[in-house]
């Protein structure tokens, strides 16, 4: 079982940067991908960005790529996503999920149902 908990989303304007984490909790943290998922208002859930477990590959959704990174730390059990040059339609609500079952040479496709485990959520506003 793994148990997820993201923060640091709040209310910033248009450029700004904004860093969330996501502590996870359970063993062997460094042996699966995570994930951060987001949902606009009125939008489904959409796929932002994806971390192997050691950390060496990465993928990110075209509507983010240059301006977000995804990293982790496996000491500390954390992922983070650090988003620089925010704009109005990055607001929403940010998730964190882990996904255990899923191979490095599927992780760049970013299915949602392939994670297993998903945090609360954190929302980020982007005011234009």
């Amino acid at each position: 079982q793994v148990q997820l908990v993201e923060s640091g989303g709040g209310l910033v304007q248009a450029g700004d940067s904004l860093r969330l984490s996501c502590a996870a909790s359970g063993r062997a943290f460094s042996t699966y991908p995570m994930g951060w998922f987001r949902q606009a208002p009125g939008k489904g859930r959409e796929f932002v960005a994806v971390i192997s477990g050691s950390g060496s590959s990465t993928f990110y959704a075209d509507s983010v790529k240059g301006r977000f990174t995804i990293s982790r730390d496996n000491v500390k059990n954390t992922v983070y996503l650090r988003m620089n040059s925010l704009k109005a339609e990055d607001t929403a609500v940010y998730y964190c999920a882990a996904g255990p079952r899923i191979p490095n040479y599927r992780l760049s496709r970013g299915q949602e149902n392939e994670f297993d485990y998903w945090g609360q959520g954190t929302q980020v506003t982007v005011s234009p």
